[in-house]
């Protein structure tokens, strides 16, 4: 079946960039989710930024599609018996871009910057004594107590990802961007010459770059680069990005909205595909720096004007790719629960009214950020935008692109200054699953806390009391806990869990692994 004529239209966007037709065995060309501005996948969670970094960095543990940890850079890690020593050898043939061996300091390095923006990061290094050189190739990591999620948080697939850096840049404050040349030890060389913002980021395939030997999967294993070279070509309208990828002038595309699916599954050669089986989680995100929202009833009002099936319904259409789910850690994962999410899963618009007057909000303005190339995260917002409409809200909604929104949340501004009040955003399952990963639900305040800053020592507890037990069903018991707390704090609003797809041109490339991140090694030309 071919596409109609009337969808061959529309090509401005792929015109401007002068994309042409991708050469197969040389050349991969990407429709990317967002725009690249921010570079320091440490600096912020933002997944376009986390999709960079695994072009051009590496791990030391890593996670396989079904979220098992394995060795990546690391080439043996051995743990004391009394819990408390971990060893860690890298493999050999491990090489910065600029040709330099990778080394234990710069691992260590790395870890420490990481470790202070990461949640998982947090947790570890509160518990971390002495981290330490044995020699070039190996150091040691000393706690103060037996700590069961050290390989799991290094190896975690999803934002803050702990991706290795040469010590000359793990050095940066963690709160500043690393600084230009990005070198890494991955597959790919970022091409900062031909870097445009809004337009295109080129990598160069890294030829000293040693896979392992084990098969691809996920984030582990054989990341071998089959292209010379990959591009990303931003094109934000979706129809236009639709249209390249039936012409021939990219090979795949990223995050096409759901009511491009029929289209693209219609066009000859094109297909596309489910990522994974959990999909991701919607959230509302409510900054507790700001009025109304300071005060917990004006939040308690936001999750009573939730209905999880209108945001369900506007982000994806398919009931087959969505449900709607009361649990911070995702229903059907070991930690789910639904402990405290009766105000999130019964909407009632006027106690929502109500408690915004015992909040004492007066009618005061209220921002809501607005991503308008990201479908999912707009179509989230204009619905929040209706509700808070209902409830009597003062808004204002600002629109922008999601690279400048996630420079923005960043800010701890007040409203009369250009700060803000409430945001979208998405979360994929590695990110979610369980109280020390879901940085979302972290009361660690400014200094600590995600983009938002809730600020609750309860809540904070919990999850360090978390991270240190070892019962699987005392684990569970605190998981239950600390979703309670977070949903009675509100440091954020689930809106639903939905499945999203890709597409791409089935006569040109095939080998795209299974997961939640796309990964562009193991892609090959056919």
């Amino acid at each position: 079946m071919t596409k109609p004529t009337k969808y061959l239209l529309g090509l401005l966007a792929a015109a401007a960039l002068s994309i042409g037709t991708a050469q197969a065995g040389s050349v991969l060309k990407i429709v990317p989710h967002a725009d690249l501005k921010n570079t320091d996948p440490i600096w912020t969670t933002a997944y376009i930024t986390r999709n960079n970094g695994y072009m051009i960095y590496d791990t030391l543990f890593a996670m396989d599609e079904t979220f098992n940890v394995h060795l990546q850079m690391a080439g043996a890690h051995s743990v004391s018996d009394d819990g408390l020593v971990h060893t860690i050898t890298l493999r050999d043939g491990l090489k910065w871009h600029d040709g330099s061996p990778v080394t234990s300091a710069d691992c260590i390095a790395s870890i420490n910057r990481w470790g202070k923006r990461d949640g998982m990061g947090q947790q570890l290094l509160a518990v971390v004594d002495t981290m330490f050189t044995v020699d070039n190739k190996t150091f040691e990591i000393t706690l103060t107590e037996p700590w069961g999620l050290l390989t799991t948080a290094l190896g975690k697939m999803s934002s803050n990802v702990p991706f290795m850096m040469p010590a000359e840049k793990a050095y940066t404050d963690p709160f500043l961007q690393v600084p230009m040349p990005l070198i890494g030890s991955g597959p790919y060389k970022f091409v900062e010459a031909e870097w445009v913002p809004g337009a295109k980021v080129v990598y160069e395939k890294f030829a000293d770059y040693v896979p392992r030997s084990e098969p691809a999967s996920a984030a582990s294993g054989g990341k071998i680069a089959y292209f010379d070279r990959v591009e990303w070509l931003y094109i934000p309208d979706q129809n236009s990005a639709m249209n390249a990828l039936i012409n021939g002038e990219v090979d795949y595309f990223e995050a096409p909205q759901s009511d491009l699916y029929d289209l693209l599954d219609a066009a000859d050669n094109v297909t596309t595909g489910q990522r994974d089986n959990y999909g991701s989680q919607g959230w509302l995100r409510i900054n507790h720096l700001n009025a109304p929202f300071d005060n917990v009833k004006a939040r308690h009002a936001v999750q009573l004007l939730v209905d999880q099936e209108t945001y369900l319904q506007a982000i994806v259409g398919t009931p087959d790719l969505y449900r709607t789910c009361g649990a911070m850690f995702l229903c059907d994962t070991p930690f789910e629960t639904f402990v405290g999410s009766e105000r999130v899963m019964t909407q009632d618009i006027e106690q929502a009214k109500a408690l915004l007057k015992e909040a004492g909000y007066n009618g005061e303005k209220i921002v809501l950020m607005h991503p308008t190339d990201i479908p999912a995260l707009s179509h989230a917002t204009q619905v929040t935008a209706s509700l808070l409409r209902k409830a009597g809200i003062n808004l204002e909604v600002q629109a922008m692109d999601w690279s400048t929104l996630t420079s923005r949340r960043a800010e701890q501004k007040s409203i009369a200054d250009g700060g803000w009040n409430i945001f979208h955003t998405s979360w994929i399952a590695p990110d979610l699953l369980n109280p020390v990963a879901n940085i979302g639900v972290s009361g660690g305040g400014i200094e600590k806390a995600w983009f938002g800053w809730p600020t609750d020592a309860t809540v904070e507890q919990l999850r360090q009391d978390f991270a240190r037990e070892t019962d699987p069903a005392k684990q569970k018991a605190l998981a239950d806990q600390v979703q309670a707390r977070a949903m009675d704090v509100v440091t954020y609003v689930p809106i639903g869990q939905y499945l999203s797809k890709h597409a791409y041109r089935e006569d040109r490339i095939a080998g795209i692994l299974k997961g939640p991140v796309p990964f562009f090694w193991n892609v090959h030309p056919l």
